[in-house]
């Protein structure tokens, strides 16, 4: 009998980010290749690598070369919650913008990056998590995008619980 070819491995994905700098940003702990994936439209595979700079973060991928803002990037769960201070930097950064309705709101891609999140959830107390999350910012999305986020989190509620 022959055997398999292939070996068996588990893909385990290792961290693309790098920090060039000794003193860390204070929203570098929110940076991460799966916001770097919806930000841009692209997959894991095609981020070559992620710099997290002192004040700005290089992202380098296929067809990719861009430097982003801290502020640019959403929270997450596994980390340390938004504070004030991460509040007003991200409304900063959202006024920057050229359309009026962007400028008080959360860039639009933040809503499908929570969405990815609550698909990926393992367990209903990550998703909880990831909930409490979206109620603590609440005041970054627009009224539309929190009932889709809404609607998300109750659909992936309900696979949870089957």
């Amino acid at each position: 009998m022959v055997s398999s070819l292939k070996p068996k491995t588990t893909s385990i994905r290792t961290s693309k980010i790098v920090h060039k700098s000794s003193t860390l940003h204070q929203l570098t702990r929110f940076v991460t290749e799966d916001a770097v994936c919806v930000m841009f439209k692209i997959n894991f595979e095609d981020i070559y690598k992620v710099e997290c700079w002192r004040y700005v973060v290089y992202v380098h991928g296929k067809g990719l070369s861009k430097f982003v803002s801290y502020a640019d990037f959403p929270p997450i769960i596994s980390v340390d919650s938004p504070t004030t201070s991460d509040c007003i930097k991200w409304r900063k950064r959202w006024r920057k913008y050229s359309n009026y309705t962007q400028r008080k709101h959360a860039p639009s891609w933040w809503g499908v990056f929570f969405t990815r999140q609550f698909c990926e959830a393992s367990s209903e107390s990550v998703l909880y998590s990831w909930g409490q999350l979206i109620a603590l910012i609440k005041f970054a999305f627009s009224e539309e995008t929190l009932q889709e986020l809404r609607r998300s989190y109750c659909q992936e509620k309900a696979l949870l619980l089957v």
